[in-house]
């Protein structure tokens, strides 16, 4: 009797032995953020939505519409925004000093006409293209129409890195082409940490990520990595300059801290949104999918921020052959053995993503009505599955 009962103590020591050796994210229940509500609606917009971040402290988010910032409460009504923006104001995030950080490309492409047509204004010429983080101090933002010139809401730092890039022509078998690693600009936006990072639940450092808009010109063979920069902001203040219109200032750091590739194929435009998530400890890379038929063409990317970046030459670029660092992608989604990339296929994020942590996302779901033409984003709450199939599942109160 004695034996048995020593033996059954000895089985539950080993349960809870092996119950307390799991790790955080297999054992802690997730709970349904309540602060933040399933869905938030924002409509009768003349631009789509580009990018939003969550702000919980303060209960409240930010959506960008291209030309137009908005401050809402978390039943989506508009409580205050910055009009008149120069430019083309895409993905954004909430910093660690409660400012937002966006992508804002001024320059002369289709991109460029397109806004400069829908807003009747005269377009850039290619020399005067620029790109810039705007910086957005949203305590600062509290009423309506505010303007990003006389209102002291908003300065810019410029990405000069991506300005080189961009002007820059290449050779690339045989043909002169213009901007180099097809460079099409700046979009998505994120704070994270340094490569290498084992635990994303303790993060020291948070170091600002930009990644590069790309052409997806399906005739080059120098555009199937994406871009990004890394910068340590915590001297940005001495870059920072207010807003002029019509003044395209440089302002800013001459080369980014670190520089990555990361081979994901073809896309189109590149990374469109882009977050850190600590619950998995990777960057994702949300983009509109790509049109070359070597490739997956998935529409979303996860880089492990666990994994060191690997110097390797980058393939297809060809004017380049000296080597960069290359970073690692996720390996839980679904694999393209001929390419050897992982990835998903979900269609939303492209247009604006937030993670929250533990394992919650808020993602942009944008609509245009048909008859007004008038554009809308539903931002609504999601739970990381991490199933190559079904990535993401919503949340419904």
């Amino acid at each position: 009797m004695r034996k048995s009962i020593l033996s059954i103590l000895a089985t539950v020591a080993i349960v809870l032995l092996g119950f307390c050796s799991c790790s955080h994210s297999e054992n802690t229940a997730r709970i349904v953020p309540s602060d933040v509500p399933d869905s938030v609606y924002v409509g009768d917009q003349i631009m789509h939505v580009q990018g939003l971040a969550v702000d919980r402290p303060n209960k409240c988010m930010y959506f960008s519409f291209t030309s137009q910032f908005y401050k809402t409460d978390l039943e989506g009504n508009i409580i205050a925004s910055i009009d008149r923006v120069q430019g083309h104001l895409g993905a954004m995030t909430l910093g660690p000093d409660g400012r937002v950080y966006a992508s804002l490309e001024c320059k002369d492409d289709e991109i460029g006409a397109g806004i400069a047509n829908k807003l009747n204004i005269e377009n850039l010429n290619r020399s005067e293209v620029v790109f810039y983080i705007a910086i957005i101090d949203v305590k600062k933002l509290d009423r309506m129409h505010m303007d990003p010139e006389t209102d002291d809401v908003m300065t810019t730092v410029c990405i000069r890195e991506a300005v080189n890039d961009y002007q820059a022509s290449v050779v690339c078998q045989g043909d002169t082409l213009d901007h180099r690693y097809a460079c099409s600009g700046i979009d998505g936006v994120t704070f994270g940490p340094a490569f290498g990072h084992k635990d994303g639940k303790k993060i020291r450092k948070n170091y600002l990520y930009v990644a590069y808009g790309v052409y997806g010109d399906t005739l080059r063979n120098d555009n199937n990595y994406n871009v990004l920069l890394r910068y340590d902001t915590k001297d940005w203040k001495k870059y920072e300059t207010k807003v002029v219109f019509g003044e395209m200032h440089t302002n800013g750091p001459e080369q980014p801290d670190e520089k990555y590739f990361v081979y994901t194929g073809n896309t189109t435009w590149g990374v469109q949104n882009m977050a850190y998530d600590s619950f998995t400890n990777n960057i994702f890379l949300f983009v509109y999918k790509g049109k070359k038929s070597a490739y997956p063409n998935y529409d979303m990317f996860a880089v492990d921020c666990s994994v060191k970046p690997s110097m390797a030459q980058l393939e297809g670029v060809v004017y380049d052959q000296t080597e960069k660092p290359v970073l690692t992608l996720d390996k839980t989604g679904l694999y393209d053995e001929a390419t050897d990339t992982y990835g998903w296929r979900f269609k939303y994020g492209s247009t604006g993503v937030c993670s929250l942590g533990n394992g919650y996302w808020v993602i942009s779901k944008n609509a245009k009505d048909k008859e007004t033409k008038l554009q809308s984003c539903n931002a609504r709450l999601y739970e990381w599955t991490g199933d190559p199939e079904q990535p993401f599942k919503r949340i419904l109160r």
